[in-house]
């Protein structure tokens, strides 16, 4: 390649390229553009490359690259537009000589070990737009106090983006920082871990365009300037973990654009503005770690979109409003470390999207809402020290997704309720309560009466050891009495829409198939009851879902599911087999599947799926979503896809199933709303926001499973923080990092075939960005979804016959 001089462009990357960069290069005196990102190189840049004058655009970006810069790479480099050296390990000082690459359009040196000060005379790049210097170790000159370089870069017209985090540069931001020419181009000011001390200047205010002004986690002291509320365009505000005091301006309202608020960790004092409950945007606020009093303004609880509150460690007070349960997109609200006092209002019930829930540290008393079982989504609760009363509502045992649980310090009593997530929490979780009984690993005094659960589960047996110890008689009265609830209870055939009829399986059967409901054969846990695994008399294997009675909600999907699986037939759907139900129980009779659910295979240790496994499970969903939307006489939506709603049976064939919040449209009605959510995560906006249901409701879902199909990523991994969502981060890993993102075990850079499978990555991923638009009528349509997989299977194997 050396001798082809004429060369002007090479592009080798997003390859496995390793080694060092060939020293032939250097004779490409024609070259204008080398892209040699994202690969493995190593070693230092061949220094006659430096030399090669009509170079525009140098990308090593994403590579392990070191050594040093030459001192006159602005000299021997005049016509540089674009330089790309971030993330790799590069040392030493970056050359002043760069200002003299007048050209520069893009500067990126992010991510590396460059030290010493950022040169000054910058305002020589006029044509400056991106500037990336975070996560280095420059300094400042101690002498110099300000960040001058800072000032330099302010008669950049063009600059739309400073990155300097991630440095040691212990100086101030200077007092004119939003004078000069950037004033009206730059949009994004990202400085946080810096060592930046001082005063916020006022004239920030003055750059009018910007969205994100990060200046968190530096030595910044002093107030918030009233001014920064002109910045009417910005959506992301950090400044988190500073020493900053006084109270927040409520000109900070006037930021119409807010999406995310962080000043936790601060001295801010006061009351909370009431007018942030009316910044419509506002999705984040995060005020933790203040010494802000009062209490929490009612405002806040009209804002319908806002999904995290956090005014813990505070010195706030009250009660906690009745309104609270309006903020229905709330998925972490923590309000510990204050002085909140009085009931927890039952309507935090209606939060049904909340995942983290932390009322800790204060001074609330009366009972546990029994309507916490109502937040179905929630995996963190936290109500210890306070001076709650009361047992521990055995409801909470349906909470399936509870992972931590802590009422420690209270004045509670009764038993601690046992089965759910409550098998996985400790002693911790219910210390200082001296009045709570129940399991000796609770380090708790022993019940002295058995639980009205067992009570419940067991009263037909005790009333058979009654009627047999009171005599003869007793028993026959007994035995007649039996004998009429089996005549009364209902066996439902369920007749299908293509007139097969069910067989009939009694309740007795059902309880004889799985030895009386032994907890040996329980295979499943849900919000809405338990699922068995039973063999039948004539030696079905069979799965068996019980509904909780107690659940009124639990009728109501009993119901939908019935009305959906009798209607309905597709080799991929979970075949009904029967139902039983009376007024005591409401069960439902499956086809067993022996394999389990997409969620444990993607998410096990000791299970792996291949790339055409995992393509033919998506085909197979595909195809039953398919059929609901179009494929009989009226149209089923779904509501809730998901992993775990995807089951295998003994030959891998995915079987959709659980159809308990499903919807039934006709052709004339397209578009339904409910008041039941599905899972957080894989929500169409417009179902979780406005409680509308369609087929296209579906079809983001099924773009977010194809997504963590193959990423081996949940929507709801701790990556995901804030705005960053699973679709954002496949979005910014295309075209050209999908290497990053996709499950590692799916291949490795070495092997002969990676191409192929990374065209393969990437069309699913096309796809499933396709899938998950934000409005519902740009998403494509479950039959094209289906037709588009089949191609990108059948392209896949034909490559991989090939190599």
């Amino acid at each position: 390649m050396g001798n082809l001089s004429n060369l002007e462009v090479i592009d080798l990357g997003q390859n496995s390229l390793h080694g060092g960069i060939p020293q032939e290069f250097k004779h490409l005196v024609n070259l204008k553009g080398l892209f040699l990102g994202q690969n493995r190189l190593s070693g230092e840049v061949p220094g006659p490359m430096y030399n090669i004058s009509g170079l525009e655009m140098i990308s090593f970006v994403g590579n392990g690259l070191s050594g040093t810069l030459p001192s006159n790479i602005g000299h021997t480099l005049p016509n540089l537009v674009g330089l790309y050296f971030g993330n790799n390990q590069f040392t030493g000082l970056i050359p002043t000589s760069i200002v003299n690459s007048t050209k520069l359009i893009q500067l990126d040196f992010g991510r590396n070990l460059f030290s010493g000060p950022v040169p000054m005379n910058l305002e020589k790049l006029q044509q400056l737009q991106f500037i990336s210097l975070q996560l280095n170790q420059l300094t400042n000159d101690p002498s110099m106090g300000e960040l001058s370089f800072l000032t330099s870069l302010s008669n950049c017209k063009y600059l739309t983006t400073v990155q300097i985090g991630g440095n040691q540069f212990n100086g101030s931001l200077p007092k004119s920082l939003g004078s000069g020419n950037w004033s009206f181009s730059l949009e994004y000011f990202i400085a946080t871990s810096s060592g930046i001390t001082g005063k916020i200047p006022t004239n920030i205010s003055n750059f009018r365009n910007l969205e994100w002004l990060s200046l968190g986690e530096n030595k910044l002291i002093g107030s918030i300037p009233p001014d920064l509320g002109n910045l009417k365009n910005l959506q992301k505000f950090y400044l988190q973990i500073n020493n900053l005091d006084g109270i927040i301006p409520t000109s900070l309202c006037n930021m119409e654009s807010l999406y995310q608020v962080i000043l936790g960790k601060n001295q801010l004092s006061g009351e909370i503005p009431s007018c942030f409950g009316n910044i419509s945007s506002l999705r984040e606020l995060y005020l933790d770690s203040n010494a802000l009093v009062s209490h929490i303004p009612s405002t806040f609880w009209r804002n319908k979109d806002l999904s995290v509150l956090n005014l813990s460690s505070n010195l706030l007070n009250g009660s906690l409003a009745v309104e609270m349960g309006n903020t229905r997109s709330l998925q972490m609200l923590d309000l510990s470390g204050n002085q909140f006092s009085g009931q927890i209002p039952s309507t935090i019930g209606q939060l049904q999207n909340l995942v983290s829930l932390s009322l800790s540290k204060n001074m609330l008393d009366g009972p546990i809402p029994e309507l916490l079982e109502d937040l179905v989504s929630l995996e963190y609760l936290d109500l210890s020290s306070n001076n709650l009363t009361g047992m521990i509502p055995k409801s909470l045992r349906n909470l399936e997704h509870l992972m931590y649980f802590n009422v420690s310090f209270n004045g509670l009593m009764g038993e601690i309720p046992d089965g759910g997530p409550f098998v996985n929490f400790t002693a911790e979780s219910f210390m200082g309560n001296p009045a709570l009984c129940g399991s000796s690993r609770f380090h708790v005094i022993q019940c002295r009466v058995a639980s009205l659960e067992r009570k419940r589960k067991s009263r037909v047996l005790t009333s058979v050891l009654a009627s047999v110890s009171s005599g003869v008689v007793v028993t026959t009265i007994f035995i007649i009495w039996f004998l009429k609830c089996r005549k009364r209870s209902t066996e439902l055939p369920l007749v299908d829409t293509f007139g097969q009829v069910h067989k009939r399986i009694s309740y007795y059967d059902i309880s004889q198939g799985t030895n009386n409901f032994d907890e040996a054969n329980l295979i499943g846990r849900g919000s809405l009851g338990l699922v068995y695994k039973g063999t039948l008399a004539d030696g079905m294997v069979v799965a068996i879902k019980v509904f909780n009675t107690e659940l009124q909600h639990a009728f109501r999907s009993f119901e939908v599911e019935c009305q959906v699986l009798r209607s309905i037939r597709h080799r991929n759907l979970v075949k009904v087999i029967s139902s039983c139900a009376n007024f005591d129980y409401k069960v439902l009779v499956l086809e067993y599947m022996p394999n389990e659910n997409l969620e444990c295979w993607l998410h096990s240790t000791d299970k792996f799926l291949d790339i055409t496994q995992r393509l033919k499970v998506m085909i197979d969903v595909a195809s039953a979503v398919e059929y609901l939307h179009g494929g009989h006489l009226f149209i089923v939506v779904h509501c809730d896809l998901k992993p775990s709603n995807i089951l295998l049976d003994g030959d891998m064939v995915a079987k959709v199933s659980d159809f308990g919040i499903s919807k039934l449209l006709t052709s004339e009605t397209l578009i339904a709303h409910t008041k039941t959510l599905g899972t957080i995560g894989y929500m169409a906006p417009e179902y979780g926001s406005e409680g509308k249901v369609s087929t296209k409701g579906d079809v983001y879902s099924f773009g977010i499973l194809l997504m963590e199909t193959f990423t081996r990523k949940s929507p709801v991994d701790d990556l995901f923080v804030g705005d960053f969502t699973l679709k954002r981060w496949i979005c910014q890993s295309l075209p050209d990092r999908l290497v990053d993102v996709v499950d590692i075990n799916l291949f490795s850079l070495d092997e002969e075939n990676f191409t192929s499978k990374e065209r393969c990555f990437k069309s699913i991923m096309e796809l499933a960005l396709e899938c998950t638009n934000d409005l519902p009528e740009e998403r494509i349509c479950m039959e094209d979804i289906t037709l588009r997989l089949k191609k990108i299977l059948t392209q896949f194997l034909q490559n991989a016959v090939t190599n």
